[in-house]
């Protein structure tokens, strides 16, 4: 039986994955691609929806917010993950860890909590267009994005809490990365108030989500089906369409790793599967978005133009 002894050094050494030596550039390559692609893309989104005023809208100032969730998320993640596939030592501190669950926790929950914002937007555009800009005013968005971050904080903010008062019997993160379970393991105390917590955590923020965005899509749904306005469904369609790709991805690959948390025989799988949840929607959010947006799609189309005339 393994005692219950405190380990006193901050210094742990995390698993990583077990890459053969042939394969260990390619896949650092991979993801200085993967990182690189997810910066430049969400940055350019930004840059562009604050310097083009026909862009200063509800939908995009909540746009604005997912880039940014993606860009702390992947950045608290993946460069840390390329330093050690190419390195034999893998070791990080017990408070850098605890940021990076802490940051990688309120990435996804912020995810959730966004995408919801998200389709209530697009619930009063489509439901209620006359009323619109009388709802959806940049005090209401402001509000509803600071919520969105506040209760997101707030939830990991207690996951991470108790975690620290914790004491630690092992050194070893049975992880490529730091996450809420892998924390709690270092432990040889009781941690079933760990475990009830995150799944009280996880149900709710799922629930929620799923529930608050499928009522929306219902009636959003019924609206269109009512009216049988081509005008109103083209629109529909064309607003909807984004959002929802995006979300069913995020929860499809959150469900996933949630699950594989379960199954401890397929660690590496585990660990591809959290990894996707973080790199997937971040790369496809402005690409589907740009595509789908008319407005957005419109405004980098007349940028370009400008620039080809100014060269010619």
């Amino acid at each position: 039986m393994e005692k219950n002894v405190s380990i006193p050094s901050d210094i742990l050494e995390i698993e990583g994955f077990q890459i053969s030596p042939e394969f260990t550039f390619p896949v650092f390559i991979l993801l200085l691609l993967v990182y690189s692609t997810l910066l430049f893309s969400n940055i350019c989104v930004l840059i562009l929806i604050i310097k083009e005023k026909s862009l200063h809208q509800p939908m995009y100032f909540l746009f604005c917010n997912l880039s940014m969730n993606d860009l702390i998320g992947n950045t608290v993640l993946l460069p840390q993950l390329m330093a050690h596939v190419v390195s034999t030592k893998r070791f990080i501190t017990y408070n850098q860890c605890l940021l990076q669950a802490f940051q990688s926790h309120t990435f996804g929950s912020a995810c959730h909590m966004i995408l919801v914002i998200m389709a209530i937007d697009r619930y009063v555009a489509i439901c209620q267009p006359l009323r619109y800009s009388s709802i959806m005013t940049y005090k209401t968005v402001i509000g509803l994005s600071a919520s969105a971050w506040g209760v997101s904080l707030l939830l990991v903010s207690v996951l991470i809490g108790l975690i620290v008062r914790l004491p630690r019997c092992r050194s070893f993160i049975q992880n490529a990365f730091c996450d809420n379970p892998s924390l709690f393991k270092l432990s040889c105390e009781d941690v079933s108030v760990n475990n009830t917590y995150g799944l009280f955590f996880t149900v709710l923020l799922f629930v929620f989500s799923i529930g608050t965005i499928t009522a929306t899509y219902i009636r959003i749904a019924l609206i269109c089906w009512t009216k049988k306005n081509k005008e109103l469904n083209n629109r529909a369609i064309q607003t909807c369409a984004s959002h929802l790709i995006l979300y069913l991805i995020m929860v499809w690959s959150g469900f996933l790793t949630i699950i594989l948390h379960r199954f401890p025989n397929y660690p590496d799988l585990r660990k591809i599967a959290y990894i996707l949840f973080h790199v997937v929607p971040a790369n496809l959010n402005p690409i589907i978005y740009g595509l789908q947006t008319r407005s957005l799609r419109d405004t980098i189309t007349q940028i370009l133009k400008r620039k080809a005339v100014i060269s010619t």
